[in-house]
């Protein structure tokens, strides 16, 4: 999976109850640490980046990638339109280049 990047568009995984959606996201994120083949970066941007703020559902198990050596990037502009950037508790903030950079690198992407 080292080739591949995740990409986190949502406040938690797939559509439906929020509670569910972040019930979902915890688990998926919490299997993918317990692989050996990582993948090498996680982006954040629309909704997505409710995912790397205070409060959120997933912040231990980002920690436990990012230590791992997953890089996480999170879209400025996304924090800025929401609001959140003061509340960023994890993760590389960056631009559109930066997640276009770690696309076009990948060989596999991943959209959740």
């Amino acid at each position: 999976m080292k080739d591949t990047i995740i990409q986190i568009t949502n406040d938690g995984m797939g559509k439906g109850d929020p509670a569910l959606q972040h019930k979902l996201i915890v688990k998926y994120l919490e299997l993918i640490q317990m692989n050996e083949d990582l993948p090498n970066a996680i982006t954040f941007y629309t909704n997505g980046v409710k995912m790397v703020v205070e409060g959120s559902p997933v912040l231990e198990q980002l920690r436990a990638l990012e230590s791992k050596g997953v890089r996480l990037i999170v879209c400025s502009t996304c924090l800025e339109y929401y609001k959140l950037t003061d509340k960023v508790k994890i993760g590389i903030v960056g631009g559109m280049t930066d997640i276009i950079e770690a696309q076009v690198k990948a060989e596999k992407v991943i959209t959740l």
